[in-house]
C-alpha cells in the first residue's frame, strides 16, 4: 500500500481539528512540540482551549495564552526554563484572563494513566498534605478499603484525563502511520489517553518502525494516530532531540519582547501572522 494510513494533511487542516474549547494535552518544551500546528492555531483564531501540560507547560502554552486562545490551564508548570518565567501565561492569570489548576508531574501522569487503562481514577500517596489538595475539589481522599482494620490511611484518588486532543512533534512516521517518539515516554501516554492524536514529523521513513527492533520500543502504533502531517522544523524554535537544538539566540528573544502585551504583538507580527498562506 503506497500511502500513509492515518492520513498526511496540511498543517492547517491539523489545527482545523483542534475545536474552540477542546482540552488539548502539550508536551514540554523538551519533548515534542508541534510549534508549527500552534501557529496556525493563533492564526485561525482558536478560542476556549483548556491546556493540559504533560506534566508542564512552555513556549507553545505562552503563545497561545498570549494570543487569546486559551480559557484553561492544568499543568504542573508553565515555564521558559532558562529563559525565565512564561510572561503572556503570567500576565494572563494576574489579570485573571484564563483559569489556572494546579497540578502536580504524578497527579497529571496518573490521571493521563486511568484514562489509557480505561478507569475512571488512580490512587496517589504523595501528593498528600498539599495545600492542592484543598484548592481541587476533583481530587477525593478516602481511607485505603485494603488498609489495616481500626488505622487511619487515607489514600487520594485523581480522576482520569482524558484529553480531547493530544498535539505532538515527532522525528519519523512510517507509511503505515507508526509514529517514533524515542524515550519520550509521555507522547505514547496521551497518545493512549486521548480521543484524537495529531501528530507532527520531520520526515516519513522507509520501512516499518514496529518491525525493526531498533525502533520498535519508541513506536507509537498507528492505532493511536489520527493524523499526520510532515513538517520539517515544526517544533522550531524549542529544538527537537536528536535533530536539531534549540534556538537559545530566538526564545531569549521572546522571553524579553513578550514581557510586554505590545512586544508580544510585534513578536507575532514578525514569526505568526507574516507566515498566513497566500490564497
Amino acid at each position: 500500500m503506497d500511502r500513509i494510513m492515518p492520513p498526511v494533511t496540511a498543517v492547517d487542516d491539523l489545527a482545523r481539528q483542534i475545536p474552540d474549547g477542546a482540552s488539548l494535552a502539550l508536551a514540554p518544551d523538551y519533548s515534542g512540540c508541534a510549534l508549527a500546528v500552534v501557529r496556525a492555531l493563533i492564526l485561525r483564531g482558536a478560542r476556549g482551549l483548556r491546556l493540559i501540560g504533560v506534566p508542564q507547560l512552555g513556549l507553545q502554552a505562552d503563545l497561545l495564552i498570549g494570543a487569546g486562545c486559551v480559557a484553561s490551564v492544568e499543568s504542573a508548570a508553565v515555564t521558559l526554563g532558562e529563559q525565565g518565567p512564561a510572561p503572556r501565561f503570567t500576565a494572563a492569570v494576574k489579570a485573571g484572563a484564563v483559569e489556572l489548576r494546579d497540578s502536580t508531574c504524578p497527579v497529571i501522569h496518573a490521571g493521563l494513566q486511568a484514562a489509557e487503562k480505561g478507569v475512571p481514577f488512580l490512587p496517589l500517596r504523595g501528593i498528600l498534605g498539599s495545600d492542592l489538595v484543598r484548592h481541587r475539589p476533583d481530587w477525593r481522599v478516602i481511607d485505603n478499603p485494603f488498609g489495616p482494620g481500626g488505622a487511619e490511611d487515607p489514600i487520594l484518588l485523581v480522576p482520569a484525563i482524558r484529553p480531547d486532543v493530544a498535539l505532538f512533534h515527532a522525528a519519523r512516521a512510517d507509511r503505515a502511520g507508526n509514529v517514533w517518539i524515542g524515550v519520550r515516554r509521555e507522547l505514547m501516554l496521551i497518545a493512549h489517553a486521548a480521543r484524537t492524536t495529531l501528530v507532527t514529523v520531520e520526515e516519513i521513513a522507509a520501512g516499518d518502525l514496529l518491525e525493526d527492533d531498533r525502533s520498535a520500543a519508541g513506536t507509537i502504533p498507528a492505532v493511536y494516530v489520527s493524523a499526520i502531517e510532515t513538517a520539517p522544523g515544526g517544533a522550531w524554535p524549542v529544538g527537537l532531540r536528536g535533530v536539531y537544538p534549540a534556538d537559545l539566540a530566538h526564545l531569549r528573544r521572546y522571553a524579553e519582547e513578550a514581557r510586554s502585551e505590545q512586544g508580544f504583538e510585534h513578536y507575532l507580527d514578525a514569526f505568526v501572522r507574516e507566515r498566513v498562506p497566500a490564497e
